[in-house]
Parts: structure tokens; C-alpha cells; sequence
């Protein structure tokens, strides 16, 4: 059986590559063929003459089957920026339909896809069109990671509605604290199982350093 999972957060830098690589390290100890595709990135670094994004290079290292960096991420830019303004710069149009195509292909070769998107669910990957698109285009479920900080329930209701209304399934949400110490963090915590209509798949802990690997304990599977 083929699993596909969309990966979305309420914000740019709520951890939603930490989360990913978390399930593939879950999804592998179930003995399943995984990868994940982070098919827009920005922010990049030259690793011999040719740009590499971190999150991209994590998630490849994560994976059990070995996929081709320029599958994992077809369109990579070296500024920090926003997708469409990278893309704009670089002379460059992203093309859903490519990474449709390169979806399609990875899927063949793994038990488990995981797809990861860039910043929020609206952020503009060109004219007219944004990451809820490129979502809609694969149509898989989708995975909301909760960066948990002032606003987050407002971010996260409103993520998921948008998720739902463009027809697709909220698969689950996961809790990624931001910092030590939230003020109301388990009442926040509460309110957001109360108000997602989809199940909580782990509320991670904060750890630095490599042991942060050991809060795949924390996740449950969709």
C-alpha cells in the first residue's frame, strides 16, 4: 500500500523539516520504503559548484531509498527569500506539472512519500498561483506542523481551514514547541485538540542537538 503525506506548517520556520524527518524515521522503523521531496527551496549554499539546501540535504540523508538530489529538490535558490521572488530573480518559473511528474516517479520506488512544502500553506510559488496549489495539484493528505508561540491556535485554525476548504484531507497536526517555556503551552495545547478536527499525531518536546532525533518517540502515524 502507497502512503503520500503533504507537509504543511502554520509559518516559515516552525520546524516542519524536523517533523518530516521524524516521521521518515518512524515510517522506516515500520520496516517501510520511504523518501521525502522538498521540490521549492530557498536559501541555499554552493556544495561543489552546485546549489544544496540544508533542509533538502536532511531530508535525503533521512530517507531509505536514495533518490537524486535534483529529484528531492528540482528547484533550489540561493536567497533566503520568499519562493516567487527567488524564482523571479534566478529567471526561473516553478512548474507544478514537474513536480507533479517527479511526485509520480518517486512514489514507484517507495512505500511512503513524503512531500514537503516551503514556509505556509499561501505562500506564492509564481503568477497565480501558491503552495496550497502544489498541494492540491499531488492531492495527498496533509500533516500541519503547529509551531507553538504566541498566535498559534489563530495560525493553526485558519491553516486548516484553508486545507479543508480547497478539498483536501487534514490527515493530522503536530505540536513543535519554538521555545522553552510557552506561557499556557499544555492549555494551548488543549484548545487546538478541542478545535482541529483532526487527530493530534505528537506533541514533541524541546531538545537541542543530536538528541533531538529522540522525540520520534513522541509521534504517532497517521
Amino acid at each position: 500500500m502507497q502512503y503520500n503525506y503533504f507537509i504543511t506548517g502554520t509559518d516559515t520556520e516552525v520546524g516542519k523539516t524536523y517533523v518530516t524527518c521524524l516521521l521518515l524515521k518512524k515510517f522506516s522503523q515500520s520496516g517501510l520504503r520511504c523518501a521525502a521531496l522538498k521540490p521549492v527551496a530557498s536559501g541555499a549554499l554552493l556544495h561543489d559548484g552546485q546549489l544544496r539546501n540544508d533542509d533538502a540535504l536532511q531530508l535525503q540523508a533521512m530517507s531509505n531509498v536514495t533518490l537524486p538530489y535534483e529529484d528531492i529538490n528540482p528547484y533550489c535558490f540561493a536567497p533566503a527569500i520568499a519562493p516567487h521572488l527567488a524564482a523571479a530573480q534566478a529567471g526561473v518559473s516553478i512548474d507544478m506539472d514537474h513536480i507533479t511528474h517527479i511526485a509520480a516517479r518517486a512514489g514507484t520506488q517507495v512505500d511512503v512519500l513524503l512531500v514537503e512544502g516551503v514556509g505556509g500553506w499561501q505562500v506564492p510559488l509564481g503568477e497565480g498561483f501558491n503552495v496550497s496549489d502544489l498541494a492540491r495539484a499531488l492531492g495527498y493528505p496533509v500533516i500541519l506542523v503547529v509551531g507553538m508561540r504566541l498566535g498559534c491556535i489563530n495560525h493553526a485554525l485558519l491553516s486548516a481551514e484553508a486545507i479543508c476548504a480547497g478539498g483536501l484531507e487534514l490527515a493530522g497536526w503536530v505540536a513543535n514547541p519554538m521555545s522553552e517555556g510557552m506561557t499556557a503551552f499544555d492549555d494551548n495545547i488543549v484548545t487546538l485538540q478541542s478545535r482541529l478536527a483532526a487527530p493530534c499525531l505528537g506533541v514533541l518536546q524541546r531538545i537541542d542537538g543530536a538528541a533531538r532525533e529522540a522525540n520520534v518517540t513522541k509521534l504517532t502515524l497517521p
